[in-house]
């Protein structure tokens, strides 16, 4: 039976104190009972700030948020100190479920002295047990602990003892065990594994309250979600342009009818720009007319004086309410201007020649070791190859990466690229040092003369582009290290979990600019989307590496 409960928002808008910059606008959306909603966005669109007010650890300037009456918050970090053991959180988790159990066997005993006094209240606590699943609890508890990869890490393990990972795995099973009416979700599938995802994804489904999950995993939502809120900028502009700042565009479905959706808005865009750039042009031209334009002809010389003067106020008035006209609805148009989209990605300055010309392989590695990171490698790469790297964490993929890059060393074997290729690489971390030249000037530094923007990239907004690279998320700086690679791409592209950090409409078409890169790629990633698609590209460059799993790179 579904919860009657609904979780909601309505006209929810946060700024920081002290900060002149409103993290989010007018915020309006609902999650049904037995309904899953993705929040997404990349860093810095107010995901987390948004939880927060959700969570009631912020409150909002305006607005109001309403949730059920026991909503369940996964959290960073558990609350517990670091020496408890693993069975203290999941004990806390179930502790009420434990409490009806005992109720009902002290329910029981009174019973025995007096039915018709505890009937009722036996009965009760005793649908509740059936409704929770109270007799299948430790049962229930091993399979949540196994779905998300933690049989086999004992109880009487201390949390501190834990690597993060594990502490994050274990705080989504006890919030998955406790009995809660609502649940909001941050990032739920980092540390998971594909195993650990699909199960999340069926408990997801079998819940019977609302549930808000902020997540960057496109397979996960994809799966999970019958809606999305996207509280990226922009898509106020899309349909309508003015001074429209709203956040949090509802779309309905799952993540590939998000994909759909925004294409046709983008689609839309792009065409109701076309008719507004025509409408300005036809309108300055307009504002401009003499009246020798309006009439093609000026007043035959054979005319009586009274009909030049009559035919030269009739043009002055002509004129005069054309020129108005044209001004005033050109003046309208420039009010409400729809701001000119975003240009899509594309790779700029492509190299003529390649190392497709050198008529031998981009990479061949014969038997390469690295210490215990990687090895035994064998592998040839042809020229406008794209080679996607997979396997678990410790395998190698970033070891072999920073092989090609020659950042590192092999110890043993044959590794051979030519020295006229040019190598690029687009690393997972933020490699920018002086955080506080702005996006635009690092971007400058790092390019061709003559070199796209990164407004012109879209990539940035005049306003983003012009803020101190240390004032800017994660998610920004990356934009900034992809546009490098973009302005100026090389021969062969490295690129070490290249989706981590993107909003998820960016991330889609850093891909279909992959498509169309003629260089060669080699790519590391754990995104499933990422490993799904490329199980099925029909252009016959897309080839794999897998590696068996080692320690961690």
């Amino acid at each position: 039976m579904a919860s009657p409960h609904h979780l909601k928002l309505d006209g929810v808008s946060f700024t920081y104190p002290g900060s002149v910059r409103r993290v989010l606008t007018d915020i309006t959306f609902a999650v049904p009972s037995d309904h899953v909603t993705g929040l997404i966005g990349e860093n810095g669109s107010g995901k987390s700030t948004l939880l927060q007010l959700i969570a009631g650890s912020l409150e909002p300037d305006v607005g109001v948020i309403t949730t059920p009456p026991t909503t369940g918050f996964i959290e960073q970090e558990t609350q517990l100190p670091f020496s408890s053991p693993a069975a203290a959180l999941i004990d806390a988790a179930v502790a009420e479920l434990r409490d009806v159990e005992k109720q009902i066997g002290e329910l029981s005993a009174l019973m025995g002295e007096d039915p018709d006094r505890y009937a009722e209240a036996f009965d009760a606590a005793l649908a509740m047990a059936e409704q929770a699943g109270v007799w299948e609890l430790d049962s229930r508890i091993a399979t949540v602990l196994a779905g998300l990869g933690l049989a086999n890490v004992p109880l009487e393990t201390r949390l501190g003892d834990m690597s993060g990972g594990q502490r994050r795995r274990f705080a989504l099973a006890a919030l998955l065990l406790r009995p809660v009416d609502a649940m909001v979700l941050d990032e739920p599938t980092n540390h998971l594994d594909d195993d650990g995802v699909d199960f999340l994804i069926r408990e997801l489904a079998e819940f019977s309250g609302p549930v808000l999950v902020a997540s960057h995993d496109r397979f996960f939502l994809d799966q999970a979600a019958d809606s999305l809120v996207d509280l990226d900028p922009g898509l106020g502009h899309e349909g309508g342009g003015g001074e429209d700042t709203r956040q949090g565009t509802v779309f309905t479905g799952s993540f590939t009818d998000y994909l759909e959706s925004r294409e046709d808005i983008r689609r839309r865009w792009e065409e109701l720009y076309t008719v507004q750039e025509h409408e300005r042009a036809r309108l300055e031209k307009a504002a401009e007319q003499t009246a020798e334009d309006v009439f093609h002809k000026q007043t035959s010389k054979s005319e009586s004086r009274i009909s030049d003067k009559f035919y030269a106020d009739r043009a002055a008035k002509t004129v005069g309410n054309r020129l108005r006209s044209a001004r005033n609805r050109l003046e309208a148009l420039e009010r409400g201007e729809l701001p000119k989209p975003p240009a899509r990605l594309r790779f700029h300055g492509i190299p003529e020649h390649t190392s497709a010309s050198l008529g031998e392989p981009a990479v061949y590695a014969k038997d390469i070791w690295v210490g215990d990171r990687l090895g035994p490698l064998t592998i040839k790469i042809n020229p406008g190859e794209h080679w996607l790297i997979e396997g678990p964490n410790g395998a190698g993929k970033s070891t072999f990466l920073k092989v090609v890059e020659g950042k590192w060393e092999i110890t043993e074997g044959e590794l051979r690229i030519p020295e006229e290729v040019v190598i690029g690489r687009l690393s997972q971390d933020d490699e920018w040092i002086d955080l506080g030249k702005t996006a635009e000037e690092i971007f400058a530094d790092h390019v061709p003369a003559g070199s796209p923007t990164l407004v012109d990239m879209g990539l940035m907004n005049e306003e983003t582009a012009a803020r101190p690279l240390g004032e800017l998320s994660l998610g920004q700086r990356r934009r900034v290290s992809l546009g490098v690679i973009l302005a100026s791409p090389p021969d062969i592209l490295l690129l070490d979990e290249p989706t981590n950090h993107l909003s998820l409409a960016l991330a889609e078409e850093l891909e279909e600019a992959l498509s169309t890169f003629p260089g060669t790629v080699l790519m590391a990633t754990h995104d499933r989307w990422i490993r799904r698609r490329w199980a099925v590209r029909t252009d016959g460059r897309g080839k794999v590496l897998s590696l068996p799993g080692r320690r961690d790179d």
